[in-house]
């Protein structure tokens, strides 16, 4: 993606709203990439529609759009709809179970807790049983707050229809969603005393440091060896853990901490490169998911911070 400059301050922000060009896309690419994300549960893909997105932006004459930020998510988000209808098939043949690109974020996702929760694992896997038109609905409603008579531009359908599917896809969503605490002091505190007792073969600590119902879901991508299947429960997740780390982790082995998705993470390493990361789900002081990327073609770009951001929902409108 190409890179683009603009002012700083009010005045900046304001040329950049009316200036034809790259000036304007890249005024609101950390919302569009967000809405992409979000409706596509891959960075990659994400970046592509961006990409396309901005091919579309800079083949019209850009000093008569009105509104730059409500043209430009309507572009994403209609490209994103036509993306997603494309990879259905492909996520449905897919070797193992599927889990979302995990993406690198920072503090300020783990501040707007309706962002952290709505790009969190346990979130992004509900959304993934939704089909194209109702996981639109959803995120720009109930993450970005759009109203639905502005989302019914975006995806081609009435008001009336817009607010129908709303409801049924809040409605599943609510049904299905887990608890999520975001990254925080104290869920760093339990990822490291989880470290510490993987690391020493404890399982009965482990087993302490989890829920009774806690589920871990491993994405090999059919490419490294990874778990075709969720494990639940804190006995055999221990085992589980334990039987990992015994094949897997060395004395070359590094573990980071970091934040994915808005989640306490740890990243694993050998000779400076990532092998693999598991983020942690916390609620109530126990892990309750954790969620193991292996597969290398999900972890190309997972060093890089990624800005996300909701916007203020008011430019969308005159």
């Amino acid at each position: 993606m190409p890179e683009y400059s603009g002012g700083c301050g009010k005045e900046g922000a304001a040329r950049r709203e009316a200036a034809p060009g790259g000036d304007a896309f890249t005024e609101h690419r950390a919302l569009l990439f967000t809405i992409a994300y979000e409706m596509l549960g891959s960075a990659a893909d994400a970046e592509d529609v961006l990409q396309e997105s901005y091919l579309r932006w800079s083949a019209v004459d850009a000093a008569g759009v009105e509104h730059p930020r409500a043209y430009l998510v309507r572009v994403v988000t209609r490209q994103a709809l036509n993306h997603l209808r494309a990879v259905r098939a492909r996520r449905e043949e897919y070797v193992g179970t599927w889990l979302p690109e995990p993406i690198r974020t920072g503090p300020a996702v783990s501040e707007d807790a309706i962002l952290a929760e709505s790009v969190s694992m346990a979130l992004m896997l509900v959304l993934e049983t939704l089909n194209p038109t109702e996981r639109a609905v959803f995120v720009l409603h109930d993450v970005f707050g759009y109203t639905h008579g502005e989302i019914a531009a975006s995806v081609g359908k009435t008001e009336v229809t817009v607010r129908q599917i709303a409801h049924r896809a809040r409605r599943h969503v609510h049904a299905r969603r887990r608890r999520f605490e975001p990254d925080s002091a104290a869920g760093r505190e339990i990822v490291r005393r989880f470290l510490l007792a993987t690391t020493a073969g404890e399982i009965q600590a482990l087993m302490d440091l989890m829920a009774p119902d806690v589920v871990q879901i491993s994405d090999g991508g059919g490419k490294v060896s990874a778990a075709r299947r969720p494990i639940t429960g804190s006995a055999d997740v221990a085992r589980f853990v334990l039987g990992v780390a015994r094949t897997s982790l060395t004395e070359a082995t590094e573990i980071e901490h970091a934040t994915y998705n808005g989640m306490p993470a740890a990243r694993f390493l050998t000779g400076g490169a990532l092998d693999w990361l598991v983020a942690f789900e916390i609620h109530d002081g126990r892990i309750t998911g954790l969620y193991a990327m292996r597969n290398p073609d999900k972890l190309h770009r997972a060093d890089t911070v990624r800005p996300l951001d909701r916007g203020d929902h008011r430019l969308w409108k005159p």
